[in-house]
């Protein structure tokens, strides 16, 4: 078998279109012999190399979308995504969200602790806020790797390790194809960029404004590393009008991402064929 790399790209609530990929990947029965990661890139990515299935992920993450109020307020599922919210009130607040709850649900999910537990070898990346540097993370401590990596700058407080202040990879690195393993066959990257529908003449609001800056940002330093480091297969998910938060539209965002399963698997059998010629 060949060696197969995946990268998975940052985008917040847009990575529930990452879940199509893998059930390509495991409809095929090929698993990648390394996976990297960006803030929901981490989270999915770790999930996957600590052994669960495309369909356990889905399982653990994907909410049912209430049909009105009444139904939302009995939801159970929805009330799980409330759990995981943890406001920082205080007068010192290091962001909206402490971000501990998360790190409970994950701990859960992923019954393992360290990167040296995993199934499959695994990196993630966040940034080092004052030195303006990507911190690649393989050994130690996954959860706290994955919390850095996930720590919107605002929205979720920053981890303090080592003499540095850790946040968001995507800051630095969204779709980190560089930390695949140079002798891979075949390396395979997904950016979750997504679309807007909004015209393009359109001033944009003070929100569109902060949330749209910092997705440029990630696309631009995005197509450089790709330059740098090519793939062979590449696909943006086709997520239309997805914000970073909308944790709550997980399905709708999963049926989104389903256009990239044909795509994926035709791309991804016709590599695995080249390599075997």
């Amino acid at each position: 078998m060949k060696k197969i790399g995946l990268c998975l790209g940052g985008g917040g609530a847009k990575g529930f279109a990452h879940i199509p990929i893998l059930e390509v990947m495991d409809d095929l029965g090929v698993k990648p012999a390394c996976i990297s990661g960006t803030s929901i890139g981490a989270i999915v990515g770790a999930l996957y190399a600590s052994g669960r299935s495309a369909r356990e992920i889905a399982d653990l993450s994907l909410f049912p979308k209430p049909k009105g109020l009444k139904e939302a307020l009995k939801s159970k599922d929805l009330g799980k995504l409330w759990d995981m919210i943890d406001p920082d009130l205080g007068w010192n607040a290091k962001g909206l969200l402490k971000g501990e709850k998360v790190l409970g649900f994950l701990e859960e999910s992923l019954k393992v602790k360290s990167f040296e537990e995993l199934d499959i070898p695994f990196r993630c990346v966040a940034t080092d806020f004052w030195n303006y540097e990507a911190v690649a993370i393989d050994s130690g401590n996954l959860l706290e790797a994955i919390r850095a990596s996930m720590a919107i700058p605002y929205v979720f407080a920053p981890i303090s390790k080592g003499g540095q202040v850790l946040v968001d990879g995507g800051l630095t690195n969204n779709v980190p194809v560089d930390l695949l393993d140079d002798d891979c066959d075949i390396k395979i990257a997904i950016n979750l960029r997504g679309e807007r529908s909004t015209p393009k003449d359109k001033i944009p609001n003070a929100l569109d404004a902060v949330f749209h800056s910092y997705d440029i940002m990630m696309e631009a330093t995005t197509q450089a590393k790709l330059e740098s480091y090519p793939v062979d297969i590449y696909l943006h998910a086709p997520v239309v009008d997805v914000d970073v938060m909308d944790f709550h539209r997980a399905e709708e965002v999963y049926q989104q991402g389903l256009p990239m399963k044909h795509v994926f698997r035709e791309q991804l059998e016709a590599a695995l064929w080249d390599s075997c010629t």
